[in-house]
C-alpha cells in the first residue's frame, strides 16, 4: 500500500486523509534515440516522484502524488513521427483546472515534478499565481539538481548516458540493447552568439540529431542509474518535506 500515490488509492483510504502538498508529475511522449521508449519521461516521473514521496512520507510529510501527465511541449519535434505535442496554453489550462480543485478543497501547496526539458512552468505558475494568491505554487526539474558529471562520462540532454542508465535501473525491460543505440551526435546551430548563450531559439529536432538523441548513451549502466536515482530522490524528498511543513504565513526570513 502506497497511500501517498493517488492513482493507487481508493476513496475509502483517502477521504479522511489530510494532505499538505500535492505533487503533479509531468512528462512527455517523444522518441528517445533508437533504444529507449517514447514514454521515457513519463516512466522517470512515475518512479522518481513515487520514491521521493515514499521517503517524504516516512519522514511524516503529508504528500499526495497525482498520476503523471504524459504529454509535454514538443513544438520543435513536429516532424518526428508520433511525437505528441501539448501547447503551453493547453498546459496552462490543465494546471488551472487542477488548482481550482485543490483550492476549493482547501489544499494550498502544489508542486509540479517536471521530467521534460521542453516544459517551461515558470510563466504558467506566474500567471496562475495571480488567480490563486493564497496558494504556494512551485515546480522542480529533477534532472537539473544533481551534477551529472559525478556519475556519467558523457554529457547530453536527451536519451543520453544519464537517461539510459536511469531507465536501465527503473525499467530495464524497456531498454533495447545499447548496440542498437545511435551515438546521439548533436549538430549545433551556426549562430555563435546563440551557442554562447547570448540568445535562444528552439532547436529543430530533425536537423539537430539524426537518431533523436543528444548525448552518447553507450556507456550507460544499471549501477550508474541506481546511484543517480538514489541521490535525486533523496534531494526531491527533502524538497517535498520542506514544502509540506512550511508555514505559508511565515515563508521569508
Amino acid at each position: 500500500m502506497r497511500p501517498y500515490l493517488l492513482g493507487e488509492s481508493t476513496w475509502k483510504q483517502i477521504r479522511d486523509q489530510e494532505v499538505d502538498l500535492v505533487i503533479l508529475p509531468w512528462g512527455a511522449t517523444e522518441a528517445h534515440n533508437l533504444h529507449l521508449p517514447y514514454a521515457t519521461d513519463v516512466l522517470q516521473s512515475d518512479h522518481l516522484a513515487a520514491e521521493a514521496a515514499r521517503l517524504a512520507h516516512e519522514q511524516g510529510a503529508r504528500v499526495m502524488v497525482l498520476p503523471t501527465i504524459p504529454f509535454g511541449v514538443n513544438t520543435g519535434q513536429t516532424d518526428i513521427y508520433l511525437d505528441i505535442n501539448m501547447n503551453p496554453s493547453t498546459m496552462t489550462a490543465i494546471v488551472g483546472d487542477v488548482l481550482e480543485t485543490l483550492d476549493r478543497q482547501g489544499i494550498r501547496k502544489f508542486l509540479i515534478f517536471n521530467s521534460h526539458g521542453g516544459n517551461d512552468f515558470k510563466p504558467i505558475l506566474r500567471e496562475l499565481g495571480l488567480q490563486y494568491p493564497d496558494m504556494f505554487l512551485a515546480f522542480t526539474n529533477w534532472f537539473s539538481i544533481v551534477d551529472k558529471a559525478k556519475y556519467f562520462e558523457n554529457d547530453g540532454d536527451h536519451a543520453d548516458e544519464m537517461e539510459t542508465s536511469l531507465m536501465l535501473h527503473i525499467r530495464p525491460d524497456l531498454v533495447r540493447p545499447l548496440s542498437d543505440a545511435g551515438p546521439g551526435t548533436e549538430h549545433k546551430i551556426k549562430i555563435k552568439s546563440i551557442q554562447e548563450g547570448l540568445g535562444w531559439t528552439e532547436r529543430r529536432w530533425s536537423e539537430v540529431t539524426e537518431d533523436t538523441g543528444i548525448g552518447d548513451p553507450r556507456q550507460a549502466t544499471i549501477e550508474k542509474g541506481a546511484a543517480y536515482f538514489k541521490e535525486v530522490t533523496k534531494k526531491m524528498a527533502q524538497l517535498f518535506v520542506e514544502i509540506a511543513n512550511a508555514d505559508l504565513n511565515d515563508l521569508y526570513e
